[in-house]
């Protein structure tokens, strides 16, 4: 197990999400799942031009777009295809024609509807309880935002569509601070429309817009591409890879697609709460809506190298849990199993010599610790993997027992 030195480590939240505001197209939607581009530049900064780099858990494309930025190739899968669709957002080549039809067509729209037609029939998500999330005014600009970009395609459509995801999370009264997620206005009396908030958010999505084309006008020294996948099985989309450098779902039984509704709701990519919890199933750690009922039944089709650790863990977890504490002990066991697949597949995937680095969390439930870390060590060690390295990257939060930790190693010469 790696040294913590719990007095000197900071938190280093330049590592995280949050150093990837206002850093060009890494920026665009925040997104609390994605780590810190600084990370991922230090990590690829001595590759040579040209070298391929997999990011297996895609997410919000930091790896795929860091690596296009050094002159690199990225490329990723993620099982969520919003996530797909942003992560290529973020990879694509913009040209200036393209750029100002956006920047005038953008214009145009918010000049046609300076005020609100209220009387206008317009489409809006499935969201349950839609008023929480928006005013009356919000609301109706967004519904009249929405119909106006599906006039548009290709490029442009995109841009709009991103500008359209910064709005509708930076007007509404949601605040994701939490797993429970809350609101700012408490339920009761339904708010009446405002004129104001009406031209606020055409006014925040032109901003949106701007700042958005501002940093798509700068070329990529090299490409990157993100494709629909599933991690356990990779297929043949890929090439084989100099580097992998990733950070999967963590096991904290914190939903990934939660943070990603209200996007993927206006987006067209979920139309039924039921939806998300499919998505949420097929994905490593997703325990959202059905996700979590089907845990009920899952059995275990694979051995796993950590199988004997895990059954102790398991087992503290499911006694010590309460009436949940079963529930989450098999979701402990199958993110494990889940992950050793990722890892066979992967053995196929990467060159020999090449790196693997896995940016990954620790977790505790009920007081007992789920070194994540250290059973992605034993695993990459049961498949021949050489140089196998645990280091410390970071305090999480207040939980002294709670650090990220970068997992390496190197793939196997033959």
């Amino acid at each position: 197990m790696a040294h913590v030195d719990r007095a000197s480590l900071a938190r280093n939240e330049h590592l995280t999400f949050r150093a990837n505001t206002g850093v060009g197209r890494h920026g665009w939607l925040r997104l609390t799942p994605a780590y810190g581009v600084r990370l991922v530049r230090d990590k690829l900064a001595t590759l040579d031009k040209g070298a391929v780099v997999t990011d297996p858990f895609s997410g919000t494309g930091t790896t795929a777009l860091g690596a296009a930025e050094l002159g690199l190739y990225g490329q990723s899968i993620d099982v969520n295809p919003f996530l797909v669709w942003l992560g290529n957002a973020k990879v694509a080549r913009y040209e200036n024609a393209v750029l100002l039809d956006t920047l005038a067509a953008s214009a145009e729209i918010v000049s046609q509807h300076l005020r609100a037609n209220l009387d206008a029939d317009l489409w809006a998500p499935n969201i349950f309880k839609i008023e929480k999330w928006w005013s009356p005014g919000a609301l109706h600009a967004l519904k009249v935002l929405r119909a106006e970009i599906d006039q548009f395609s290709g490029q442009m459509k995109t841009l709009m569509e991103l500008a359209l995801c910064r709005t509708l999370i930076s007007s509404s009264n949601a605040a994701f601070n939490h797993q429970s997620m809350s609101f700012k206005s408490a339920e009761g009396t339904l708010p009446l429309f405002e004129e104001d908030d009406y031209s606020l958010v055409l006014k925040l999505w032109i901003e949106s817009l701007d700042t958005i084309v501002d940093s798509a006008r700068y070329s990529l020294q090299g490409k990157a591409s993100v494709y629909l996948g599933d991690a356990r099985e990779f297929g043949e989309v890929l090439e084989p890879a100099d580097y992998v450098l990733t950070s999967p779902p963590y096991v904290n039984r914190m939903s990934y697609i939660r943070e990603l509704r209200p996007y993927m709701y206006w987006m067209r990519y979920l139309d039924v709460a039921s939806d998300a919890g499919e998505l949420d199933w097929q994905a490593i750690g997703g325990t959202w809506g059905t996700a979590t009922s089907k845990l009920n039944s899952w059995e275990p089709d694979v051995e796993t190298p950590v199988d004997e650790a895990l059954r102790v863990v398991y087992s503290q977890i499911s006694e010590d849990g309460g009436k949940n504490g079963p529930l989450l002990a098999t979701y402990v066991r199958k993110y494990h199993h889940d992950m050793w697949k990722h890892f066979m597949s992967l053995a196929l995937h990467v060159k020999p010599g090449g790196t693997v680095s896995y940016i990954i969390g620790n977790s505790t439930f009920y007081k007992h610790e789920v070194p994540a870390h250290e059973w992605y060590a034993q695993m990459l060690s049961a498949l021949g993997y050489e140089n196998v390295k645990v280091a410390v990257i970071r305090k999480r939060n207040s939980n002294k027992a709670l650090f990220e930790y970068d997992v390496s190693a190197t793939a196997p010469l033959n």
